[in-house]
């Protein structure tokens, strides 16, 4: 019922949102190119049918339990996180605007008893931001406001083995490198390569796919840091690496991907999500 519902209401939002869903259709198209606007219409209408399925579920994250929350999830790749950390590092996970990682944090915290540090936008007023902290703190993130003091607590995390999640297709701080995504030029978030570069811990990209009554997991082979030549430099062709890696995961569930604001046309703008 919970995700019939919210489900349904993303659907009735984009009817009343025609710019959003213009914007979440310009990127599909990207993503899509083959699809008439028949097609197109639908896989819309399902990005924002999955968008008020992750705002549902995430409501509801601090009212369930452990069991609950490990009953409802399914992970591959886990063994990739469990050998980041082994090693002595913090995994950095980096994930698309897809499906449901919330759940993901929450298993991670919750069920494997993995500190977990997320950034998240600074939203105003002060209020919501605390509001929106607080919520992700009750299921187990600590939350970093995008900001100067992002990447100095962000590798204090690493070091001390935390998993970090960053959302990487979506350039929020509007410092990211433009690189090759989907065929075109587009800004993506250069953080995760320095962060991975200065504590010499890998990138994992990572989806959360909402599967039936469930959320599937997949979590990537690590993308280590070669550690050579100017720290830029590497950055970026991390961040080659880590594009070329969210396509695969948005292209196996396009009709979950949920951003809504243009991506291919430099009019960036951030959202909670």
């Amino acid at each position: 019922m919970l995700i019939a519902g919210s489900e349904r209401l993303g659907r009735m939002a984009a009817v009343r949102q025609p710019e959003k869903a213009e914007a979440l259709a310009s990127n599909l198209r990207q993503v899509c190119p083959g699809l008439d606007e028949h097609g197109l219409r639908a896989l819309v209408e399902d990005g924002f049918a999955s968008y008020g399925r992750y705002w549902a579920e995430t409501l509801r994250l601090p009212t369930l339990d452990a069991e609950a929350i490990d009953s409802g999830f399914e992970v591959e790749g886990y063994e990739h996180l469990l050998a980041t950390r082994d090693a002595g590092f913090g995994p950095i996970m980096v994930l698309p605007h897809l499906g449901g990682w919330e759940w993901a944090a929450a298993w991670l915290g919750r069920v494997a008893q993995t500190p977990v540090t997320a950034v998240v936008e600074r939203l105003q007023p002060p209020d919501v931001f605390e509001w929106f902290a607080d919520l992700r703190a009750s299921y187990g993130i600590s939350v970093v406001p995008v900001g100067p003091g992002a990447l100095p607590a962000l590798t204090r995390a690493v070091r001390d083995r935390h998993v970090v999640c960053l959302l990487g297709d979506r350039d929020i701080a509007g410092t990211g490198v433009a690189v090759d995504f989907f065929g075109s030029a587009a800004s993506l978030p250069i953080g995760p390569a320095i962060l991975s570069r200065r504590t010499g811990a890998p990138i994992h990209p990572t989806a959360v796919y909402f599967d039936g009554a469930k959320r599937r997991c997949v979590v990537g082979e690590p993308i280590w840091p070669s550690g050579h030549g100017r720290l830029r430099d590497e950055a970026r062709a991390t961040t080659v690496q880590v594009a070329a890696a969210l396509e695969d995961l948005i292209r196996a569930a396009p009709d979950q991907w949920h951003v809504l604001e243009p991506l291919w046309d430099g009019e960036l703008h951030a959202g909670p999500g």
